[in-house]
């Protein structure tokens, strides 16, 4: 019969099914060595980064990378008047045209420091890039997957940096656990200055609970007072009896006072 034959046939090809599972994109390579660094807030992670495109002479194309294009314009502010020469930006608000010069300046050695965001960490394709510098950890733990991989490619060795505070900490655990391998930490350097001024999005938020109170409803009433009726408004006056008296019999009353 049909079912007969639709069950053999399924017998035949589905009993070993063979499964094929693609690795997530941007697989960390052998040749990229890993660094991370405790650092506790925004600020002195710009102390460090300063310190770090300062001083050190092998890197030589720098990528460095933030999760938001806010956090990424603040970098490139505070980055400008140490390098004007050697600095770049590059996020979704930047139209194609500038993009493409931007990658293109980057890519020639125009440009020896490129600030980007996770969105343009996926299509950029740019050879012989010797550092990657997080400034964060992403909180999608493949998008650190795209950042690394833009250095040690075509055989040649890659530095990452990443610098790890609080806020970071649950996204380097995921990070690590889709990488299968640790980030190597490093202690910070002596000499770079900690600051203990936070960033508004670094502002620990304390979420209260809002009682509303209910007020009682107001009942429109009419008014408390009301004008007396003329029968009510008769006032009571003690009359004496000498009063009367002096009413009923007049001056004759007077005259027997006087008698």
């Amino acid at each position: 019969t049909l079912v007969e034959e639709v069950e053999a046939f399924i017998f035949r090809n589905f009993r070993s099914p063979l499964k094929i599972e693609a690795a997530p994109t941007g697989t960390p390579l052998s040749n990229i060595t890993q660094i991370g660094y405790k650092v506790p807030n925004f600020n002195t992670k710009m102390n460090f980064l300063q310190h770090l495109l300062t001083t050190d002479e092998k890197m030589s194309k720098v990528l460095v990378f933030a999760s938001g294009k806010a956090i990424a314009d603040e970098i490139f502010e505070r980055l400008e008047p140490l390098f004007p020469d050697n600095l770049s930006i590059i996020h979704g608000n930047k139209n194609q045209n500038t993009r493409f010069r931007t990658v293109e300046d980057f890519s020639s050695g125009k440009c020896r420091i490129l600030i980007a965001t996770d969105i343009m960490a996926r299509g950029m394709d740019v050879a012989e890039v010797s550092h990657v510098i997080n400034i964060d950890v992403p909180p999608v733990a493949e998008n650190y997957m795209h950042r690394i991989g833009r250095t040690g490619r075509a055989g040649k060795k890659g530095i990452a940096i990443t610098f790890i505070s609080e806020f970071d900490k649950s996204n380097q655990v995921n990070v690590e656990q889709l990488m299968g391998r640790k980030i190597s930490m490093k202690k910070m350097p002596a000499e770079i200055e900690i600051s203990d001024v936070l960033i508004q999005s670094e502002i620990p938020v304390i979420n209260m609970k809002i009682i509303e109170v209910k007020r009682p409803k107001h009942v429109a009433k009419g008014k408390s007072h009301h004008e007396k009726k003329d029968k009510n408004k008769k006032v009571n006056i003690k009359v004496t009896r000498e009063d009367l008296k002096k009413i009923k019999y007049g001056k004759r009353y007077k005259k027997d006072r006087r008698s």
